[in-house]
């Protein structure tokens, strides 16, 4: 092969790559560790609220990801949530814009089928960079407008956790994660992630109330309290249980397990697959969890 045939080939060769490369799109997506974010930040305004809901989010092709129903919300909130959430996704809108334009007369929008459109009031698309990623639904709040209220801080807490994982996720030798008193504050406000390590995460936990029984198949939960108390039971089964997500399983109480009051100092190492319930909280109640994901340390155990 002479030098001009050997120019020629790599030049082919480096235009197909160019080629090739433009062809392929860097696509932002919402992730699960996102979406029971959002939930988790519907639910702590609810219940700081005493109000009820059920709060879902879809992919931005409108496929549930995640749902979560508080006790004494009405059983169809379920599918309404989810509708909304839907419908937000896929026309890449807040629900609100569709019951406004059918109460000003666009009836013939009624004529989309319902697995597509649920013109309710309660649907937020989550952004990321501009990109419409997907999408949460509330039903069951007080009102219309608390089940947006409640749906727009689940969307803004999905893309603060996005920014963070992404910042976290950059490739670094030894980079140390800091962050100031001010961001844990806050964080502990809203109750939100402040650390996704993939292998690990730490969520900067709040209460004012007893919450579901859990159980976490893939990650044992290393707890501790930073500010009140509250009976924690742990072992037992769970009551009525549900998979509300992948590794998730929820219900509304713990059955034959061991109850402890737990208070600030104390640490609690939750391994996964044991259920675990906040049955009664005393005041507001701060605490850290760290989350380590199974086979983490490469030993496949977190016991």
């Amino acid at each position: 092969m002479n030098t001009r045939t050997i120019v020629a080939s790599l030049a082919f060769s480096l235009g197909a790559a160019a080629f090739a490369n433009a062809q392929v799109v860097e696509k932002k997506g919402l992730s699960l560790v996102g979406a029971r974010t959002a939930i988790a930040a519907a639910v702590s305004e609810a219940r700081k609220r005493n109000t009820t809901g059920v709060i879902a989010v879809v992919d931005e092709g409108g496929n549930l990801m995640a749902v979560e129903r508080i006790d004494g919300t009405f059983s169809a909130g379920a599918n309404i949530s989810i509708g909304k959430a839907r419908t937000a996704a896929l026309f890449k809108r807040p629900t609100k814009v569709f019951e406004d334009a059918i109460k000003n007369g666009r009836t013939a929008m009624v004529a989309l089928p319902d697995s597509l459109f649920t013109p309710l009031q309660g649907g937020i698309p989550i952004e990321i960079d501009g990109t419409i990623v997907g999408a949460i639904g509330v039903s069951g709040a007080s009102s219309a407008q608390e089940d947006e209220e409640l749906a727009i801080i689940g969307a803004g807490a999905a893309k603060r956790e996005s920014m963070s994982a992404a910042m976290d996720s950059r490739p670094s030798a030894g980079e140390i994660t800091f962050l100031e008193a001010e961001r844990v504050n806050d964080a502990f406000k809203k109750g939100e992630v402040l650390v996704n390590k993939g292998s690990y995460m730490i969520h900067a936990s709040h209460r004012d109330a007893n919450g579901m029984a859990e159980v976490h198949t893939d990650d044992t939960d290393i707890i501790y309290v930073l500010e009140g108390s509250a009976t924690f039971v742990t072992g037992g089964s769970v009551v009525d249980p549900s998979t509300v997500a992948p590794g998730e399983i929820r219900g509304p109480s713990v059955r034959d397990g061991q109850s402890r009051t737990i208070a600030r100092g104390d640490v609690i190492v939750v391994p996964n697959g044991v259920p675990h319930w906040f049955e009664q909280v005393s005041g507001p109640l701060n605490y850290y969890v760290v989350k380590v994901r199974r086979g983490a340390e490469g030993s496949g155990n977190n016991d």
